[in-house]
């Protein structure tokens, strides 16, 4: 039987650095994951047995030794990283530089009194960490009705509008949905395709 393995077969490079990253802490003392590293059970399970824990919520924070923790690669909540520092760990963000790359965007855009729209899944820790950076005026949406919905609050809100994406949500139906909201507002939208280029 003949093998062939794809040329971009295994890791993206954010899930590979962050992987790389807690591998090469794996061996010291009190040393944890803020939720799974990446969504890879095989690899969770082999740094376990190498002595990494992992928190997931703020009762496994605070109770946790004081040690090292890492920020998985889909990164979390703008809170819970203050929250990790607050209870005096040390923290090494392994967040993909792609989705970081987002929450420098919409913070951006809260300072300027913008109106964030994510597309993509709100239920996803990427998004729910991206949408905690985007201050008070933001939806996520990625549904027809979803857009209808929340073109109406852009334009009862009466600001300029950055678009921004989940890195791995469907680069078609991302413009879809885009090209629907823009039709519907009646303010500038600043469109920013922020899907990574693996998942395109």
């Amino acid at each position: 039987m003949e093998i062939i393995l794809a040329k971009t077969a295994g890791f993206c490079f954010g899930v590979k650095r962050a992987v790389d990253m807690v591998y090469n802490r794996a061996d010291k003392n009190n040393v944890y994951t803020y939720g799974p590293i990446i969504h890879n059970e095989q690899v969770v399970g082999d740094l376990e047995k190498r002595g990494v824990k992992m928190l997931f919520d703020r009762e496994t924070i605070k109770n946790a030794q004081k040690g090292t923790v890492i920020i998985r690669a889909h990164g979390i909540l703008q809170e819970d990283y203050d929250y990790i520092r607050e209870c005096g760990h040390e923290i090494v963000d392994a967040t993909c530089p792609f989705v970081l790359k987002i929450h420098k965007i919409v913070k951006e855009a809260a300072e300027n009194d913008c109106f964030v729209v994510i597309v993509g899944d709100k239920n996803h820790p990427e998004v729910q960490g991206i949408k905690s950076c985007a201050g008070k005026y933001c939806r996520v949406i990625d549904s027809v009705d979803e857009v209808e919905e929340c073109a109406n609050e852009c334009n009862e809100a009466k600001k300029d509008i950055v678009i921004v994406s989940q890195t791995t949500f469907n680069y078609n139906k991302f413009q879809y949905l885009v090209e629907i909201f823009r039709k519907k507002v009646y303010y500038k939208s600043n469109v920013l395709n922020t899907i990574c280029n693996a998942t395109e």
